[in-house]
């Protein structure tokens, strides 16, 4: 199954241009440096990953790209176009969606309610009721819930919430923050089949995730946190068989 309408046209980039680009990227939250020069790419149509333990930096790389936080020295680019100093519903407009950490949906507003708050950037009846649709092709449950308010969701469907939330805005790069977080295991699959085919229908992808074997294994690239640095990166089924990541995180 494939997403019908859930994205606006994807910009023409240059061969070889990257959707998505961090340089020397510097954030610190008061005397701490939460990351220390960080630059990664992201190309049209891609799934990569951030993988890394608590603490090394990668849901600050995401608030970072959303304009959540500023930056003591860098810069990003998306589609070639500098983000630093735009206003987070500008990068929005422009075409970037987060799904937060912890999900962040409205607990007394309904499912429907939470996902039209995603699209109050496309408020034509039509758009919002193709959008809809294509968000409860990809998550059935929402779609049997839609009166529900979002507080009595299971945290799997939550998650969902959260996720077609962000496509609400039709983004060409979605980011998602910790996807599987307190989900039972049979529902991360169906998640992470769901990004599959999110990304299937012609949305970039950025994603962080603890759970490096399914990261790893959903994803085309991957680029490994330390400490605010990148320690490692490359293709994700090359890093999969890498001794010091099967050691670290897969307990190999």
């Amino acid at each position: 199954m494939r997403v019908a309408h859930p994205t606006r046209a994807v910009p023409k980039l240059a061969e070889g241009t990257p959707l998505l680009a961090l340089d020397d990227v510097r954030v610190n939250y008061g005397g701490i440096k939460a990351l220390k020069g960080i630059s990664l790419q992201v190309f049209p149509g891609e799934i990569v990953a951030l993988i890394g333990a608590n603490g090394a930096g990668k849901t600050t790389t995401l608030k970072a790209i959303a304009g959540l936080l500023p930056l003591a020295s860098g810069s990003i680019r998306f589609c070639g176009e500098p983000l630093v100093g735009k206003a987070t519903e500008d990068l929005v407009a422009a075409g970037i969606s987060l799904a937060p950490e912890g999900r962040a949906i409205f607990p007394n507003l309904t499912v429907r309610e939470n996902l039209e708050l995603g699209a109050y950037l496309h408020r034509d009846a039509k758009t919002m009721r193709e959008t809809i649709e294509d968000v409860t092709k990809l998550f059935p449950r929402l779609g049997e819930r839609m009166t529900q308010e979002g507080g009595t969701l299971s945290g799997g469907e939550q998650q969902m919430l959260a996720i077609g939330r962000a496509l609400m805005a039709r983004p060409t790069l979605l980011l998602l923050d910790e996807p599987s977080l307190g989900i039972a295991p049979k529902l991360v699959q169906q998640i992470f089949e769901a990004i599959k085919q999110i990304a299937a229908s012609g949305v970039t992808i950025l994603v962080v995730e603890q759970n490096t074997r399914i990261a790893l294994a959903s994803s085309h690239r991957a680029y490994v946190l330390r400490t605010g640095e990148i320690a490692l990166s490359g293709e994700s089924k090359v890093l999969a068989k890498d001794p010091e990541i099967q050691a670290a995180y897969l307990g190999g």
